[in-house]
């Protein structure tokens, strides 16, 4: 059995008119992400991470932000697609630390539905998924509310 990491990362501008979805679930907030699809940092910064940890490359390199196709997508279903791949290569998933950094909305009451959609979406036991907010103390674009980033690892590995 061979094991692997990967490590992802998103960013995404804050504006209003759009909605604020993180983890495939929609928060309640007056702003929303500027993207191509549904601009889900949280779900990018993943698919990054196992794209990484499966050596496939980079989550533009299969869903680029200039193709129609894309245009507003549930990146739900860019994660289900690389599932898919890592399923297809024999790669089964072993957990999943995100770190989410923004100063507002505050997502601690939002982990455990987080956790539990990441859960439906990966099939991972929710208690292998870890999901922490931070903040920047009001420094750069993510403290001064412009912008929402995530950081990601994930374990993966290579059974028969």
């Amino acid at each position: 059995m061979d094991i692997y990491t990967g490590l992802g990362y998103d960013i995404h501008k804050l504006v209003r008119n759009r909605k604020f979805i993180l983890g495939n679930i929609e928060i309640p907030y007056s702003k929303g992400f500027l993207a191509h699809s549904d601009g889900d940092v949280l779900i990018h910064a993943l698919i990054d991470a196992l794209l990484g940890a499966g050596g496939f490359g980079d989550i533009g390199s299969y869903f680029p932000d200039n193709d129609p196709a894309y245009k507003g997508i549930d990146s739900s279903l860019l994660l289900q697609k690389t599932m898919t791949m890592l399923t297809n290569e024999k790669y089964q998933l072993i957990n999943i630390d995100a770190t989410i950094i923004c100063q507002k909305p505050k997502i601690g009451t939002y982990k455990d539905i987080i956790k539990e959609k990441l859960s439906q979406l990966t099939g991972l036991p929710k208690e292998r998924i870890s999901i922490k907010g931070k903040t920047k103390e009001c420094m750069d674009s993510a403290g001064k509310g412009k912008a929402v980033e995530v950081f990601c690892a994930v374990l993966i590995k290579r059974g028969e």
